[in-house]
């Protein structure tokens, strides 16, 4: 038998951090074990219990919450971080995950979506929507080249699988979405690697989500 995640709920509404632990309550992967409506109460509550997750709202007490999350990633190197947000993720999404956010998604996603972000968070991934992803795979498109370095030397099914990493997805999962063999996806990653000069499946991934966060990982190498 698995031990369930533990997470702690960071929102300044009851009724939204109630809600959320009844919703994981009936998880069996899932145990929430602290609560905070504010940055202060939230480090507290974190050092105190440890969590695995923490979800995050973007606004406590009608702030932003990036310093929080800033203190987040820098006290606390190994929590995961899903944040949970009113705005439109258009506004935010990649200038959080260029800060260190594992994930994020809007309140008005359905209970299912909700948690299958914080399965993807939990298990070391990263959680973008597919709308997001899809923005972000035409920008990497429109980087592309001819004779150029990084991502722009890719081919195009090279940056699909790129995206798709970055969004969280594993090499089954980028062969179903792309309709290809798992040995081709395979391929495609360690192309990817040799091309980009990064010596693990860890450097890829973390190479795709600075990519995709806008923060632009370094060409040629891994940091």
């Amino acid at each position: 038998m698995t031990h369930a995640t533990t997470i702690v709920l960071v929102d300044d509404h009851p009724v939204v951090r109630d809600g959320l632990t009844y919703l994981l309550e009936g998880q069996a992967d899932f145990s929430v074990i602290g609560e905070a409506a504010d940055p202060a109460s939230a480090i507290e509550t974190i050092q105190q219990t440890r969590p695995q997750v923490v979800v995050l709202d973007l606004n406590l007490q009608g702030k932003e919450a990036i310093p929080l999350l800033t203190r987040l990633r820098e006290g606390f190197p190994q929590l995961r971080i899903l944040v949970l947000s009113m705005h439109d993720e258009d506004l935010y999404a990649e200038r959080l995950l260029s800060l260190g956010a594992h994930g994020y998604i809007m309140k008005q996603e359905e209970p299912a979506e909700f948690l299958r972000a914080l399965r993807r968070v939990a298990g070391g991934e990263v959680y973008l929507s597919t709308r997001l992803t899809e923005r972000l795979l035409a920008r990497i498109g429109r980087t592309a080249r001819p004779g150029s370095t990084g991502v722009a030397q890719l081919t195009a099914r090279e940056r699909d699988v790129l995206g798709l990493v970055a969004q969280g997805l594993g090499t089954r999962e980028i062969s179903a979405r792309l309709d290809m063999s798992a040995k081709t996806v395979d391929s495609h990653r360690r192309n990817i690697r040799e091309k980009l000069g990064l010596e693990t499946s860890r450097d890829l991934v973390r190479y795709a989500v600075r990519w995709a966060g806008g923060a632009g990982a370094p060409d040629g190498g891994s940091s």
